[in-house]
């Protein structure tokens, strides 16, 4: 071994409790988890979805109960917020995952500068989807 080559890095392992909490996570790695979170969010939030779009198409009373149901007091708040989770959720996976497959085909999206740029438009682009269709949820347009 030359003395060019240097010394090799050493590595150890890391303690989750001091190491993680300074760790900078990337933002393309941010998008990354938030991708894999609202896909679980969806998953999780797949029995509301159907039981909400059951109520709409049932018949005439059943979307006035719903639409009740969105409009009256705490539960109604309650249940908005867990739409507007969802709409969150969705909006976030759909971006991350057209970001993925536009990795995937071209090559350019590759680089590390490209993937920084599209990751932080992913997260831009679905929060502000996600308050402009929160504000229609909530009535305030």
């Amino acid at each position: 071994m030359t003395e060019a080559a240097g010394k090799r890095p050493e590595f150890r392992n890391i303690n989750a409790f001091r190491d993680l909490p300074t760790y900078r996570l990337p933002v393309a790695g941010i998008v990354s988890i938030l991708h894999r979170i609202s896909g679980v969010l969806m998953f999780v939030l797949l029995p509301l979805v159907m039981w909400v779009f059951d109520k709409s198409i049932s018949s005439e009373i059943s979307f006035a109960r719903l639409r009740n149901a969105l409009n009256t007091g705490a539960s109604g708040v309650l249940l908005k917020l867990v739409l507007l989770a969802l709409l969150w959720a969705y909006l976030t996976h759909f971006f991350a995952g057209l970001r993925h497959v536009w990795s995937d085909v071209s090559h350019a999206a590759v680089g590390k500068e490209y993937g920084a740029t599209t990751a932080k438009a992913t997260i831009i682009a679905s929060l502000v989807l996600t308050v402009v269709l929160g504000a229609k949820l909530f009535g305030l347009y």
